[in-house]
């Protein structure tokens, strides 16, 4: 199991999260390409610290919403929404590229990472877009009990799929993480977050919000460093690996 993390989310001389500190406990870089933030010189200042740590680069790309941060589901063609993502990798892979560096993998971010995996049309339209494209790299997507569904419409597509899971989020009884906007969504506490992060690497499982035990599959774990506790907190995972 590898440790992915969102990152180069800042835009022009705003800043967010400590990407320095975080990098070198991570495997995967979920680096944002314009969408929901980011700009040209973030994106070639995350790929280079990225390569510097050793680090894999994957795209972040989301609806097309700075002001929102991406959070905002935005009425659109499914089609128009795969184009979008397709444009930001593109451009993430453009400047990756003139650093002597490829990216791996896509995992959409925010809005757009939710309504993949609660429209199975716009998740095969996203699929459709890759396998179409020349990057012909994986979709990250949340591992969920439906993951069979999700990997045999994969398949027949063809492109390929990364499952990841959440551990500071809450997850519903449906294995679907809870809305932001209802309280007690996003973990803060360091022991809970551990928790589920343990349970995840050493069973496989979660905890939903009814108390109910969820299996899912996971390739990779996502982790936030968005402060000096939370960059505590990672180096915990990276120890349970």
């Amino acid at each position: 199991m590898k440790l992915n993390a969102d990152v180069g989310e800042g835009f022009g001389v705003w800043s967010m999260g400590d990407d320095a500190a975080l990098m070198p406990h991570i495997d995967m870089a979920n680096v944002a390409c314009g969408g929901h933030a980011s700009d040209p010189l973030t994106m070639r200042a995350t790929v280079r610290l990225a390569k510097q740590c050793g680090v894999v680069v994957g795209a972040h790309p989301s609806y097309p919403d700075l002001l929102g941060f991406g959070r905002r589901p935005l009425p659109m063609l499914h089609s128009e929404a795969a184009l979008h993502m397709l444009a930001q990798v593109g451009a993430l892979q453009a400047i990756a590229s003139a650093e002597g560096v490829e990216v791996a993998y896509v995992k959409p971010h925010g809005a757009l990472y939710n309504c993949m995996m609660d429209d199975v049309g716009l998740m095969a339209e996203l699929m459709k877009a890759l396998s179409d494209s020349q990057f012909d790299i994986p979709l990250m997507i949340l591992g969920t009990a439906d993951h069979e569904e999700h990997s045999a419409m994969a398949e027949k597509i063809g492109v390929s799929l990364l499952f990841e899971a959440f551990a500071d989020r809450r997850y519903t009884p449906e294995g679907r993480l809870q809305s932001r906007s209802i309280e007690g969504s996003v973990y803060h506490e360091s022991n809970q977050i551990l928790d589920q992060a343990e349970r995840i690497i050493r069973e496989g499982s979660i905890i939903s919000s009814d108390g109910s035990t969820l299996r899912i599959p996971v390739d990779a774990l996502c982790v936030h460093g968005d402060n000096e506790e939370s960059i505590s907190t990672v180096k915990e995972f990276r120890k349970f690996l």
